[in-house]
């Protein structure tokens, strides 16, 4: 055999050589993208697993927004006086009542009836929590300076109004007449009344919350916060249901 022979045979080995090497590193290279993903997708379940498990104890309260957060007890009855007899069309809103959220992300996939709870906050640190999509800015001092598209939609809502005189109780009513759907006294496809309202605020704003919002009334319930609050709670609501009934004060 001649050495150019040989020469060719080298280079054609050679050729084959790299060709199997280039697809065993391309094969390579979709095996890390593939393991990439895997990863990915477990490390956002498991930071999902966490917001879930953590809740109100990622973030710590700023006083200076007048930030109380609930015990797990008050929140987790509030999330489920919004909850009750919802269906996959109602729309809920959460608003300045982070907490409220919080318990809601705790429960299970099955105990929440619809994908449509927002978020009104305005700490965007709370972003994370709800999501670009469940999320939305707001400040009380402009009323209805929020994403129109809740505006008229909202079924059932909690506001928990940061200040405790009577200019923020009354422009956060604003904000909830605007966001809530007319009550036409329509029933969710579970039989419940669809509409639900309540505001939790100190005792002392009674008379205004009256008078904002004349069809709730003083409830039974006592919202408690975690880190305690000098100032005595009440929710005010437009319903009773089994977590309370109107208080006779």
């Amino acid at each position: 055999m001649s050495k150019d022979s040989d020469t060719e045979d080298e280079l054609a080995l050679s050729a084959h050589a790299l060709a199997a090497l280039q697809e065993f590193r391309l094969e390579q290279e979709k095996h890390q993208d593939e393991f990439r993903k895997i990863y990915q997708e477990a490390d956002r379940e498991f930071s999902e697993a966490k917001k879930r498990k953590e809740g109100m104890k990622l973030f710590k309260e700023d006083w200076q927004l007048s930030q109380f957060w609930y015990t797990d007890s008050t929140a987790d009855l509030l999330a489920d006086a919004l909850l009750e007899g919802a269906d996959a069309d109602t729309v809920i809103a959460i608003v300045s009542a982070p907490s409220v959220y919080a318990a809601i992300k705790r429960k299970q996939d099955r105990e929440i009836p619809t994908e449509h709870i927002y978020l009104m906050e305005y700490d965007r640190r709370f972003e994370l929590m709800a999501g670009k999509e469940h999320f939305l800015f707001y400040d009380y001092r402009n009323p209805q300076d929020f994403d129109a598209k809740l505006k008229g939609k909202v079924n059932r809502l909690i506001i928990d109004p940061p200040f405790l005189n009577e200019d923020c109780q009354t422009k956060s009513a604003i904000t909830a007449k605007a966001l809530l759907a007319e009550n036409d006294n329509s029933k969710t496809r579970n039989g419940l009344l669809k509409h639900r309202l309540i505001s939790c605020t100190g005792e002392r704003m009674s008379e205004v919350i009256s008078k904002v919002y004349p069809d709730t009334k003083m409830t039974t319930f006592l919202p408690e916060h975690a880190n305690g609050l000098s100032n005595e709670f009440r929710c005010y609501a437009n319903f009773k249901w089994n977590g309370w009934s109107f208080s006779t004060k």
